[in-house]
């Protein structure tokens, strides 16, 4: 076959850098989350899951499910179309509107997945904005690294929530050049948070529009769950905001909320939603109830165990002298820093103890920094964090590494 060698060598290399993809085929099992079982191909074993991103469990809630089963009933599977072509139902017209009310704004445009939104958003704001410059942090996520790069707009890649630095590129271009940050809420790799407020007073003083990529925080924080901008109340200071369906709300698709008027060109001009099939009608109808849910004093209480929980696991962790990583959200990541230990690790936990949790290597994270990311949620006892770190203790004795002083 041609080329055949090239994408052989391409395997070996990371093969040897110890950062090859296994991925663990699981069943979850309904209403018994995080329990599910693994398929290998020796056999299958039940197992507990910690690194899923459905952090709430509402991929199992049943007022999720009902909302799905009544629209698979009534609306069928696909949504036959793109949205300018038959594929627009009432599924998407209202939650579109409830995510444009959720996050203050007047219109709301939903996307097949986050990735989806913040590469056709990012980079359509290239072509509506001549002569824009974009200001990028560092950690950004890939999709919103891609949709710059893809934006052709000339971009600065500041510090991790270095706001001096920041200022100082703003500084030095042009006062009368359009200009847009993007940044993050929560990164989900280190579990910190962007200094939003800070960057709105910049964006204000430098005339920049604002991006803020809240996936890891939509659902997750402020009193209806609109994310770190809603709890800090600097909600109506940020000029888009990105989130997904897939995370908290425990469904699939993504969206930017914004002014009416933005939406309306975004939606009239990135290709990246013009020509893709609309999201299903089940999963809209199921992102709509989950949203509502959440909303309300029973997303209010999640949201409270979820917090409880992640500080428990946190504790626990530094109890047992295991490295876990400062985070002041709900991630809770435990630094390796060894791509083939890390793979061992996380292989051991999950072959010999029933623990699956994903080893988080390079490009993901620096080379030096490999980690396993947990995101204990209400769904996680105690009883299973007691287990899990009985068994990680265990297995890093065996792999000769070093535990801090308790």
């Amino acid at each position: 076959m041609k080329h055949l060698k090239a994408f052989e060598d391409a395997l070996e290399s990371i093969h040897e850098e110890g950062r090859y993809r296994v991925f663990v085929d699981l069943q979850r099992h309904r209403g018994q989350f995080p329990r599910a079982t693994a398929r290998f191909e020796h056999g299958e074993r039940e197992i507990i899951v910690w690194c899923s991103n459905d952090y709430l469990g509402m991929g199992q809630d049943q007022d999720v499910l009902d909302a799905m089963h009544e629209a698979i009933d009534g609306f069928g599977a696909g949504s036959g179309g793109t949205r300018n072509i038959s594929g627009t139902t009432r599924y998407h017209v209202d939650l579109e509107r409830e995510l444009a009310s959720l996050h203050g704004k007047s219109g709301a445009l939903l996307f097949t997945s986050g990735y989806v939104a913040n590469d056709a958003t990012l980079s359509t704001l290239g072509k509506i904005l001549p002569d824009l410059i974009i200001y990028s942090d560092a950690l950004n996520h890939a999709s919103m690294i891609e949709g710059i790069r893809r934006s052709k707009a000339d971009y600065r890649v500041f510090r991790h929530n270095d706001v001096e630095h920041l200022r100082a590129l703003l500084e030095n271009d042009d006062p009368d050049r359009p200009k847009l940050i993007a940044f993050e809420s929560v990164y989900s790799m280190d579990g910190d948070v962007g200094p939003i407020e800070e960057i709105c007073d910049l964006a204000d003083e430098f005339n920049a529009l604002t991006y803020l990529d809240e996936v890891h925080a939509v659902g997750m924080y402020g009193h209806e769950g609109a994310g770190v901008a809603q709890r800090d109340d600097v909600m109506d200071r940020v000029d888009i905001i990105e989130g997904t369906l897939g995370k908290a709300y425990g469904v699939m698709g993504g969206y930017i909320a914004a002014h009416e008027t933005m939406i309306d060109a975004i939606r009239s001009t990135a290709s990246g939603f013009i020509f893709t099939t609309s999201t299903c009608p089940v999963m809209a109808a199921g992102a709509l109830a989950s949203i509502r849910k959440l909303r309300t004093d029973d997303g209010r209480k999640l949201r409270h165990q979820h917090q409880s929980q992640a500080a428990l696991l946190k504790q626990k962790f530094r109890d047992a002298g295991l490295p876990v990583m400062d985070s002041e959200t709900h991630i809770v990541p435990l630094l390796v820093g060894d791509p083939e230990k890390c793979k061992a690790l996380s292989d051991t936990l999950l072959f010999d103890f029933g623990i699956y949790v994903q080893p988080i290597n390079y490009p993901t994270v620096p080379r030096g920094t490999e980690r396993l990311r947990f995101t204990p949620g209400p769904v996680h006892t105690e009883e299973m964090m007691n287990d899990l770190v009985a068994a990680i203790l265990a297995v890093w004795k065996q792999l000769g590494l070093e535990q801090e002083a308790a």
